[in-house]
């Protein structure tokens, strides 16, 4: 692999690992003040999105530092660009104040296009 690429992988992993560890330990409300979207979402909810960006992340390193099942890598791009699809989608649902929106939208159409190039 490239150095270019394995410098994406540990970049997207390291901010995945941080989102979704915060959604997977902090409870929702504790989230309420920092993230505005959790209020459309059960606190199963959120847990389960956070689970899902550790799991994402895990498979977007492990299986290039392992050699094993490199089909994960592409497989957990996929699935965490529909996760940012989905996170634009819900903050231009929500109608978030452009304070808000412009930098949960910029970061997720980051992500987007970074996972997608992975």
């Amino acid at each position: 692999m490239s150095v270019p690429l394995w410098i994406l992988l540990i970049v997207l992993t390291l901010a995945f690992l941080a989102a979704g560890s915060l959604k997977l330990t902090q409870p929702k409300e504790s989230l309420r003040e920092r993230m505005r979207w959790v209020e459309g979402f059960s606190a199963t909810q959120v847990k389960a999105i956070g689970g899902l960006e550790v799991l994402g992340a895990l498979g977007l390193i492990l299986p290039a530092v392992t050699k094993i099942a490199h089909w994960l890598i592409p497989t957990a791009a996929l699935g965490l660009t529909a996760m940012m699809i989905g996170a634009v989608v819900t903050h231009l649902r929500i109608k978030d104040p452009i304070s808000q929106a412009v930098p949960a939208a910029v970061l997720g159409i980051l992500s987007l296009v970074l996972a997608l190039f992975v």
